[in-house]
Parts: C-alpha cells; structure tokens; sequence
C-alpha cells in the first residue's frame, strides 16, 4: 500500500552541513551492549536500522582516549587505527542502505572510573565516580589542550571510518557538560567564569572537529537544552547558551538533564512527554534540530515536526523494538509497528555489560552474532505441523513465527484471552505499555492463516496425544510461588503459612486486590523488580496500609538498570508505603510477620493482617513432565518433538520469554545457528 500522505513530512530530505539525510528519521546515539569488543555484530546491527529506513544511524557513546575508559560497560572508542578499521564495519553497513553514519565523540569525564585504563579521570573539579572510591583529578590548562587534541585526533579517525556526522558531547553530566555549569566550573582563565567562557570548550571543538575531518563531515552537539529540578542552570541562561553556540554546529541533539525523563521508564514517562521542554531551543539554534522522547506512532512525530518542534525524530528505544519502523510508515502499514513498550529492558542490557535484547523485537542483538532479521525468517525446514500450548508471550511468539515460516499451528490456550502474564501485568497501574506485546502478536496473527488459535480450550495429555501434531511446544508459563523460596532461602518458609497468604497471581486475577483484608498489607519483595513495587502502590491507592520488606537495599533495587529505581521509591514514599529494607520475611500467623536482618539474622517482627510473596516462581511443567514419561504415548501419537518454552522453562522477563519462542521457532528443523564468537577488535 501506497503511504498516507499525512505523513509525507517525514519522508523529506533535511540537509545537515555538507551532508543531507534522505528523511526525517535519525536512530540517536544509544547503547548496544557490544561497542568495541563487538564490531561484527554491532555493524550488523546499526545496518539493520539503516535497512529498516532509518535516514541517520549513530554509534553509541564513542571513547576519544584511553583517559575515557567506562569498563565494564561496552563502548565505542577511537583511540587508534585498529578502531578505524572496527568502525568502518558500521559505516559500510549502514551506507550500504544509503544512510548517513554519525559517530558520538566523548569524554567521561569524572562520570566513569577508568577501572581498565587506570588512569585518572579529568574533571573541573575532583568528584567522585558514580560508583567507585575514586575521584577524578582536577583539570589543569595542558589537560585541556589534550582534551582538545583527543578530539581532533578522533575525528580525523571517525573522517577516515568514513562517518558523515561527527558529535561533539556536551550533556548528561559528562566532562563538555561541566564546563557549562556555573556552580561546578569555577576556572579564571578562559573557560570559565562568563557565559562565553564556559562554553569556548564546546565552540573550539565544533570548529576543531570540522577541520580535523576536512569540513567533508556535519558537526552535531548534543546539548541539554531542558533543566528539570535540582541545581542546575537558569532557563535564561540555557537560552543564552543556545544562542551564543547555535550557529555553529550543523545539528543540535536536544536533551533534558533528567536522564530518567529522557529515557524514561513507561510506568512513569509517556510517549513525548520529554519533547515538550524543548520546543523553544529549536528557534533559538537557527539550525536542524533532533530529539528522542519514545516517538512510536507516525501521528506523533508528523506533527512534532508541523509544529516546528524538530526537524528530525530522533529514536533509540523505538529503532531498537522495530528498527524497520520507518519502512512501515513508509509502506502504508504502520499497525504493523512493532510498538516500544518501554520496558527499557535494551538499556538494562547495556548496563549488564551484555549485547543488548528488547522485549518486543527478539531478534534485536543477535542480527550479528546468529543471523537474525527482524522482518525475515527461514522457510519452514518439513512439512511437520506443530500444537503450542499456552499462548503466553512464549507460546504467541512461537506460533507467530513459526506461521510465517509456513508450518501450520494450533495454539492452544486454556483460559478466555490471549497473552498469558502479559495481559494480566497490563491491567496493573503503570503497566499498560506491556499489552503492546500483544497487541503486536495479534495483529500478526490476523494475516497469518496457517495459525488457529483456540481459547478456553485446557490440554493434558491425553488431549495432547488426540490431536497428535508431530511437534509440541509446551508455553504453560509459571506461577508465583507461595513456600518463600527465592533469592534469600532456597528452601521453603514453612512458617508463612499462619494467615492470609498471596502471591501476584491471586492478586492480579479479576477483583484479585479487594481479596486483600482491610488491615495492613505486607509484601515480601525477593524479587527485586517492579513486582512488588507495583502491587504495593495499587494497595497502597486502595486505601490499605502497605509495607514492602525487601532483601535488597531498596525498592525495586533491579530497576537501577532500566533507570525507575528512584522514580519507584520517590512513588512509593509520596503514596505512603513503609520500605522496610535489608529484611527478610520467614514467618506470618495472620496478625504478626517475622523478619530477618539479612546481615545479622535478627528478629523483628511488623504488623500484618495479610502477607503478599513476591520471591521467586515455578515452572508450570506438569503436562510437559507426564508427556515425557510416556515415551511410547507419544510414538504412538506420532508425536516426534517435545519441548518447553518460556517461562515453562526457565521463568524470566517477558523479553526472555519471547526470545525463547522466537528461538524455538525459528530454529526448528534446521541446524542450530551458530553464535558469531568475537575477539575484541578486528
């Protein structure tokens, strides 16, 4: 189908300096997870985006010098001829598709540690890492001439990988940024003190990094143009800045100084909420500008860019759910989008140290590393049709791809809806972002004919022997247990059983919180992700006394990793809850909960009329493990292949799970894909 012509806008060319990009969609910086330890893969990567239609396709944060080391996080660098060699992998990639490659040039600053170059850190002032005992050593003049010196080495380098857009880093507290700031700059020479001294750095860089790559490449700058809350510069003065330093960069990637806004969970950040602090930086650059805010609806971004809020939609989040979302748009079928749910499980990844995965889009991080495409799979490899039971996140994802392979599929599901854990964690508050998972899944099967799903429709064995499908795939999910085996004890608490006793799944059936007695409410979080954390604010909006008791130090301590730790606590407390942490829960008799000192083993016990385990869960495997006893049942039920997925398997994210399907499915009756194995460099 022809596109709709409302959104021809985003399917005009916008010049950059002496580059010009085909359209309006730019993948902003972010990070893979991969960096320079991973080049093949990560080539493979970024030119999946530039096939899916992305316009400009940008590293990650890019290392000038061996001074801006962030191990164990995997960055891009540019420190010699060996990383020329490895970036220009990405760009060949990505102009294989007719795409402009831009590189982020960047400086840690006191942010990082240097915990492999072990070096000092530079900074204007000595601060300390975000979380080692180091400080960082204060900057001095011939310190800022190699910071200059680092750079316009590392854009001839980017110039020579053949990148068409080099940045130059001023935000998200890095070293550029500090130099900005009239609280933490106190220099008396040229870089600090007036407005046009503190920011001589970035406007000395711009010009340096166009000499340096011969005036053949465009200069970005990505600027905080948006203060939020605490210290910080005036809103004046952030005009002023903009002013003074717009004409002359090609580009502006405007941000917000809240990363945890910028890349805002979905539980608490919607789709464009960041765009709308930086509206006005635009006019005050004069030139293009870029800005990402979790842009995944074609009627969102047409009109940022009619309002003359951007030139460009800036995505990192978006491109990595879908990275052929502009193709979509482009195509005439943007329902088939597959929609970022904001999970920020991608970022969580990164911060792992690991290539980075994406609840929505399974093959993301391994297009690379086992051949992965988003939008192709292999055909089927025999004529076998396949039983799926349980159409969970799992077992959706199986029967979906397997269907596009061209097996025929029955997918069973045993209750009245589809989605499984999806659908009933989207009900709850703040999570309604997590029914894009389905949504997605169904849509699919709505073009896919060789799929027949049926609901309310049980399986056991013997039912699975009828219907005697060659390859069976067991998806039954898992459930939450109630023994309190999970990180702590890993034998069941046979104390808890003195009261009224929940776990998420009783709570997230229909009407599942009015269960709860009107006393107060304790929830054990062993979990340590947003489980417990949201439960306790549903409680909490019911009126209830809520206390969460946590092994970890905090409330929902996992979610440093997907940035909505702080957001969750800062929620928790303004709703009232009591975060008990460093505890743990070991008895309950219906009026008392007994809690440990993880440290010291010491009682204590905490009012409690109800008690909500949130510890660990356990695979629901029981028709898998009566099928495999009966070897000759299935022979004789021409059944050939029994296998589990998902949370049947091994109980994980939503992401796992659909990996796992994904898995399954596309590897069926083929030879196993085998895994790219990479040494650092090239």
């Amino acid at each position: 189908m022809p596109r709709d012509p409302q959104f021809d806008i985003l399917f005009e060319p916008v010049r950059i300096g002496p580059k010009t990009a085909k359209n309006r969609f730019y993948q902003a910086p972010h990070c893979s997870g991969m960096g320079w330890g991973w080049p093949r893969a990560l080539a493979a990567m970024r030119g999946m985006k530039a096939e899916g239609g992305w316009a400009v396709v940008n590293t990650e944060y890019c290392s000038i010098d061996p001074s801006s080391d962030d191990a164990p996080h995997p960055y891009a660098r540019l420190w010699d001829a060996r990383d020329v060699k490895a970036n220009a992998l990405m760009a060949e990639a990505v102009h294989a598709h007719g795409a402009l490659a831009g590189v982020e040039l960047w400086h840690g600053g006191a942010y990082i540690s240097n915990l492999a170059s072990r070096r000092p850190t530079l900074d204007l002032q000595s601060l300390p890492s975000r979380g080692d005992p180091v400080q960082s050593k204060k900057l001095d003049a011939a310190d800022i001439k190699d910071l200059r010196r680092w750079h316009r080495d590392a854009a001839a380098r980017a110039a020579e990988a053949e990148f068409d857009l080099i940045y130059v880093y001023a935000a998200h507290e890095y070293l550029l940024h500090h130099f900005l700031l009239p609280d933490l700059n106190d220099r008396r020479d040229a870089y600090g003190g007036s407005l046009e001294n503190r920011a001589r750095i970035v406007r000395e860089l711009i010009e340096e990094v166009r000499e340096a790559s011969k005036g053949e490449c465009a200069v970005a700058v990505r600027f905080p143009a948006a203060h939020v809350g605490g210290p910080g510069p005036s809103d004046d003065e952030i005009s002023a800045l903009l002013e003074h330093l717009g004409p002359h960069a090609d580009l502006w990637d405007l941000v917000v100084d809240d990363y945890s806004l910028e890349m805002g969970h979905s539980r608490f950040v919607s789709e464009g909420d960041a765009a709308a602090r930086l509206i006005e930086a635009k006019r005050l650059t004069g030139k293009p500008s870029v800005s990402v805010s979790r842009y995944t609806t074609p009627d969102a971004m047409a009109a940022m860019v009619r309002k003359g809020a951007l030139d460009m939609i800036g995505a990192a989040r978006p491109s990595i759910a879908d990275p052929f979302l502009p193709k979509k748009i482009e195509e005439g079928r943007p329902e088939q989008i597959r929609e970022c749910i904001g999970c920020n499980i991608c970022y969580a990844s990164n911060s792992r140290g690991a290539p980075i995965r994406c609840t929505q889009n399974p093959t993301m991080g391994e297009e690379g590393r086992r051949g992965w495409h988003p939008e192709k799979v292999p055909d089927k490899g025999s004529e076998r049709a396949a039983l799926i039971v349980g159409a969970g996140p799992a077992g959706l994802e199986a029967a979906c791809t397997l269907g596009a392979r061209g097996y025929a599929v029955t997918l069973a599901e045993a209750s009245d809806r589809l989605g499984g854990r999806v659908t009933r964690e989207a009900a709850l508050p703040g999570l309604a972002a997590w029914g894009r998972v389905l949504h997605h899944r169904e849509e699919k099967l709505t073009r896919l004919a060789a799929v027949a799903a049926y609901l309310e429709s049980p399986m056991d064995a013997a039912a699975v022997r009828e219907i005697g499908a060659p390859v069976v795939a067991i998806a039954t999910g898992a459930r939450w247990r109630r023994d309190g085996i999970g990180r702590w004890s890993q034998a069941a608490l046979p104390d808890l059983a003195g009261g009224p006793l929940f776990t998420p799944d009783d709570l997230m059936e229909v009407d599942g919180l009015d269960r709860l007695p009107l006393g107060p409410v304790l929830l054990f979080d062993d979990d340590h992700h947003y489980m417990a954390a949201v439960l306790a604010l549903a409680a909490a909006a019911s009126g209830r006394e809520t206390i969460l008791v946590t092994t970890a130090g905090r409330a929902c301590a996992w979610g440093a990793n997907t940035e909505e730790d702080y957001r969750t606590n800062a929620a928790l407390i303004e709703a009232g809850v009591r975060i008990v942490p460093n505890r743990a829960v070991d008895g309950f008799d219906g009026k008392r909960a007994r809690t440990r000192c993880v440290f010291t083993g010491r009682a204590e016990d905490v009012s409690a009329a109800a008690l909500v385990c949130v510890t660990s869960r356990d695979p629901s495997s029981s028709l898998y493990d009566a099928l495999i006893a009966d070897p000759e049942g299935l022979a004789a039920a021409g059944i050939e292949t029994v296998v589990r997925i998902g949370d049947a398997l091994a109980p994980g994210l939503i992401a796992h799970a659909i990996h796992s399907g994904h898995e399954f499915a596309r590897e069926l009756d083929r030879a196993p894909t085998p895994m790219l194995h990479e040494a650092p460099g090239v």
